[in-house]
């Protein structure tokens, strides 16, 4: 028996270019011009509370209340932007609900292309498929869009769990899923994530295997001089893309579960 958890964003899903999407809804909704580069910087600003703030999004009534937040975080970024009207004013008198659904629809995720097929091979290879994910509670909504959520045995959130990684109690919830679906303690368990403190981290600090996902083309100047530095954290297999798994990990088609 064993299992494979796995990082969400970055590892499974990446997000489509927002920043042009935000240019265009915020002019056809709400009639203000922006810049791609100043859509970028209010969608930075936007992504920066977001992630202090996902796992208050714990059922519908709080994740709402999130959305709304995380828009008024980028009205205020693009108002610092914005002084001259009518654009200036037209933002500012923008309902709370049309940014937030503006925000909302310019967040589009898509599928890394060799997800599907990898997990397929894992499934065959008879390893339990939970993600352990740092997200707030729309996360299984957005993996059954995107048609993952059916090759999957479970899924495990920050906001649902009470804890992120690198905290390793995360990682903890998620072995315990994997084990009820298998009906025993998985013997072999290695999670997969695309980040060096947040995965890795809670991986060692669960005791667990680790692998780090560096897609081609990625930069990580930062991680990658805690990496060169941090001698607490051992050196873990880099793959540059899902498509390396099932052969890192020993996984034949064929093989016995």
């Amino acid at each position: 028996m064993k299992a494979v958890l796995l990082d969400a964003f970055g590892t499974l899903l990446d997000l489509n270019a927002p920043a042009p999407l935000l240019r265009a809804l915020l002019a056809q909704r709400v009639g203000v011009a922006v810049s791609e580069d100043q859509a970028a910087r209010a969608l930075a600003a936007e992504v920066s509370y977001y992630r202090a703030h996902m796992h208050e999004g714990r059922d519908p009534d709080s994740l709402a209340s999130l959305h709304a937040r995380c828009a008024e975080t980028l009205r205020d970024a693009l108002a610092g932007m914005l002084t001259e009207p009518p654009d200036a004013e037209r933002l500012r008198s923008a309902p709370g609900e049309l940014l937030t659904g503006v925000l909302l629809d310019s967040l589009s995720f898509r599928v890394f292309d060799e997800v599907p097929q990898v997990l397929a091979r894992l499934r065959a290879c008879g390893f339990a498929l939970v993600v352990a994910s740092n997200w707030d509670a729309s996360l299984e909504r957005v993996l059954e869009r995107v048609g993952l959520l059916a090759q999957l045995d479970g899924v495990v959130t920050s906001a649902a769990a009470g804890f992120a990684k690198p905290d390793p109690r995360l990682l903890d919830r998620a072995v315990s899923l994997a084990a009820a679906v298998l009906g025993g303690p998985p013997r072999q368990v290695v999670h997969v994530g695309d980040s060096l403190i947040e995965d890795v981290g809670a991986a060692h600090a669960a005791g667990l295997r680790a692998v780090l996902v560096r897609r081609r083309g990625e930069r990580h100047a930062v991680e990658d001089e805690v990496r060169e530095r941090a001698d607490a954290l051992q050196r873990v297999p880099v793959i540059g893309s899902l498509a390396e798994l099932p052969g890192l990990l020993g996984c034949e088609v064929s093989s016995a579960p």
